[in-house]
């Protein structure tokens, strides 16, 4: 089957191109910035690079490929379409016609605009499905009930910040939220809670709890970890069967070296 892939940053992109090469798909790329489109070349026929902004210029490409299905991989953020001023007229217009700039109100109407033209988009869980987490402690380290009480805690503000589509990620200590996640991304949002928690501070990532599973499914790797790390965090907890880790083997063993926790615990009951 004939996809296009609408790569933005991070390497979850390069693994969903590998992942549909492997599974004898014919790939073209659509990647939102040259950085993204460096490392694509050898699981795909065909690159463009088009700005995030240009989205008539995206749906001329996949008219004139023949494209009926897409699946959209890696970061998307508004802060890549707020530094980029070159809109094109149906950005505009679209934009224009939103009742919010919230992620899934922007995401959803992109959505209609291809489903307009007779292109579907495909669920990242469903080409993605290896990388999402299991339940489970996945480190040698495990939770003392202080820190099983931040992440309970956790849990619960990250879905409520989920339910108003702000963020997905929340960083806690003594049952108190010290940052979220909004426009500026999970990175800052850590360095900005480790600092106010001065220590131990407890990183939570869930879903949404109406998560669309077409995109912007929550993701961790070793740069999540990297800088909980960094900033002298001391847990990562996810929600299970809904997020994705990239590099899990590699995650579990840079927490380990690190004396983090990691983690992955159910989201609607918060058993931990």
């Amino acid at each position: 089957m004939k996809i296009g892939l609408i790569a933005g940053y991070g390497k979850i992109s390069l693994i969903a191109a590998r992942i549909l090469s492997a599974n004898d798909h014919d790939v073209v790329i659509i990647a939102l910035s040259e950085s993204v489109s460096e490392n694509l070349s050898p699981y795909s026929r065909k690159i463009y690079t088009v700005s995030v902004t240009q989205i008539k210029k995206i749906l001329k490409i996949l008219k004139e490929e023949d494209i009926k299905s897409v699946l959209f991989a890696g970061k998307i953020t508004k802060e890549l379409i707020y530094s980029n001023l070159k809109f094109d007229m149906l950005a505009v217009k679209t934009l224009l016609n939103l009742k919010d700039r919230k992620d899934d109100t922007i995401m959803l109407a992109v959505v209609d605009l291809l489903k307009n033209e007779g292109i579907k988009v495909l669920k990242q869980t469903e080409i993605l499905k290896s990388l999402l987490a299991g339940k489970g402690v996945f480190t040698k380290k495990k939770p003392d009930k202080k820190q099983l009480e931040d992440i309970r805690f956790g849990l619960d503000s990250a879905i409520e910040l989920g339910r108003l589509d702000i963020g997905q990620t929340v960083v806690v200590k003594n049952k108190a939220v010290m940052a979220v996640e909004a426009i500026e991304g999970t990175d800052a949002a850590i360095e900005r809670g480790c600092r106010l928690a001065r220590g131990k501070a407890v990183v939570v990532k869930t879903a949404k709890p109406r998560q669309d599973e077409r995109f912007d499914v929550p993701t961790v790797g070793i740069d999540t970890l990297k800088k909980i790390a960094d900033n002298n965090g001391s847990v990562l907890a996810v929600e299970a069967g809904r997020t994705f880790v990239v590099d899990f083997e590699e995650c579990v063993k840079f927490a380990d070296k690190h004396g983090l926790i990691f983690l992955s615990a159910e989201g609607v009951d918060n058993d931990v």
